[in-house]
């Protein structure tokens, strides 16, 4: 066994017990990456710098042992998205208009996992502005899954997924706004679990004012998630809201029963008229019935959410689009993507009054959706529609319109949670006959992290993926 074969929660302990140190650990995983085919680490990695590594695991190591309340992945290796400012480290959001960036501050989730003593092995890849549900940033290699490298790692936090997925990091931070951590997390047979809105500070630019995105852990385990989702969380005094504080660690709730639950579950697509793909059907049926094994009871229900909803939702993305694209100049606007162009123009010519409108009818919506779900303890659904696909199979620069189309149907299912803010995780429970990994996704109501914690390391220890690992690995 290798290093990176153990949970990033063993890496921690063998540091903690001084069997290794975190300089060694952060060796292994350099190595790693100078061995695995180069177009996939790239694919991975937007940005590297091994040796700002190695100099940040010699200050990690140079602490020493840590108290009772420090982390459990101090001196863990990890990696940042690409989308998240990182003070002195290159940062492009997945586009060349923003090639040569490098921040003079870091947010929020660059600072917690800096201060639990982590250390990060560079940025991870992501779409132009994390964006489309695939990453295929402009003039790199596309970030793919590593049980068929064909395939796309899905988005927008492709990269970290593929890293994760790959051995190439044991645990790493992404961002959802309508699945980036979801979907890559189903393409790559992972752990992903979004937060609840409020979760993790915005800090400092606070730009998502729908209230959509969360950062979150792409992990291998239940457990390493929670222990992820330890570090990232927390309010700032800036933060305009802020999830409740839980009973405990997120990671002392994976050790609790959760009790018979009441869950509802529903594979009737939410955002598109589409085809479910086979296996996808018999992976939500194979679900319910391990949920009813372990002695929950499922119930189907309607789907919480109108089809009305849709371009409400559409609405407020493409506005956000605008926020990043409507302040670049004429130079940088003309090295977006066509997509990102298209999106940025639809969200400007929306009127302040038209956006307000939009925002307080999805804010309706999500309050009927979460009326109508509150009886219910969990939530259960496909991740995705089909197992992962191939590269480019989405990606239409010809007919962004067409493009923004086919992220639907892969993704009907996910960016409903976003727009309530319940937390959801995305389990890698079931393999098509050929290998590819398909997620099935749990949700819970907001701010009840701990109990979907609970439910998902119950169902991991009755179904285990741990030891599953894919050709590249």
């Amino acid at each position: 066994m290798e290093l990176h074969d153990l949970t990033a929660l063993e890496q921690g302990e063998l540091i903690r017990s001084g069997e290794i140190s975190p300089v060694e650990l952060t060796e292994h995983y350099l190595e790693r990456a100078a061995r695995l085919p180069q177009e996939y680490v790239d694919g991975a990695f937007a940005f590297r710098d091994p040796d700002a590594a190695r100099l940040r695991a010699r200050e990690v190591a140079a602490v020493g042992p840590v108290g009772d309340g420090a982390s459990p992945l101090a001196g863990v290796p990890t990696a940042i998205k690409d989308l998240n400012l990182t003070r002195g480290v290159p940062t492009s959001f997945g586009s060349p208009a923003f090639a040569g960036y490098v921040p003079e501050v870091s947010d929020a989730v660059t600072l917690s996992i800096e201060a639990a003593g982590m250390v990060s092995l560079g940025k991870t890849s992501t779409p132009e502005f994390g964006s489309p549900c695939y990453t295929e940033p402009e003039g790199r290699p596309p970030a793919v899954t590593p049980w068929d490298v064909t395939r796309m790692a899905g988005g927008s936090s492709g990269g970290a997924a593929s890293a994760v997925a790959a051995g190439l990091v044991p645990v790493a931070q992404g961002s959802d706004g309508g699945g980036s951590i979801r979907i890559p997390a189903s393409c790559c047979g992972l752990v992903g679990l979004k937060p609840t809105r409020g979760r993790i500070s915005g800090f400092p630019m606070y730009g998502d004012p729908v209230g959509l995105a969360v950062s979150g852990p792409i992990a291998r385990t239940v457990g390493d998630a929670a222990a992820m989702l330890d570090v990232l969380a927390g309010r700032r005094a800036g933060d305009p809201s802020w999830a409740p504080e839980p009973s405990g660690t997120f990671l002392s709730a994976v050790g609790r029963e959760p009790g018979r639950l009441r869950i509802a579950c529903f594979d009737e697509p939410v955002i598109a008229d589409i085809e479910v793909h086979p296996d996808v059907r018999r992976a939500y049926q194979s679900a319910i019935t391990l949920l009813t094994s372990l002695g929950h009871s499922v119930e189907g229900v309607e789907v919480p959410m109108p089809r009305e909803a849709v371009p409400v939702f559409e609405t407020c993305w493409a506005v956000l689009t605008a926020l990043s694209t409507v302040p670049l100049d004429a130079q940088k606007k003309g090295m977006l993507r066509p997509l990102t162009r298209w999106l940025g123009d639809r969200g400007a010519a929306v009127t302040a009054p038209e956006f307000g409108l939009a925002l307080g009818q999805l804010r309706r919506y999500a309050a009927e959706a979460l009326v109508a779900l509150a009886p219910y303890d969990i939530v259960l659904t496909p991740t995705l529609a089909t197992p992962p696909l191939a590269v480019g199979a989405l990606r239409n620069d010809a007919d962004p319109a067409a493009d923004f189309e086919a992220q639907k149907r892969f993704t009907p299912w996910t960016s409903a949670w976003n727009v309530t803010g319940m937390p959801a995780i995305s389990l890698p429970l079931h393999h098509t006959p050929d290998g590819l990994p398909i997620g099935i996704m749990l949700a819970a109501r907001p701010a009840e992290e701990e109990l979907l914690l609970s439910l998902a390391a119950q169902v991991e220890a009755a179904a285990p993926w741990k030891d599953r690992h894919p050709p590249l690995w």
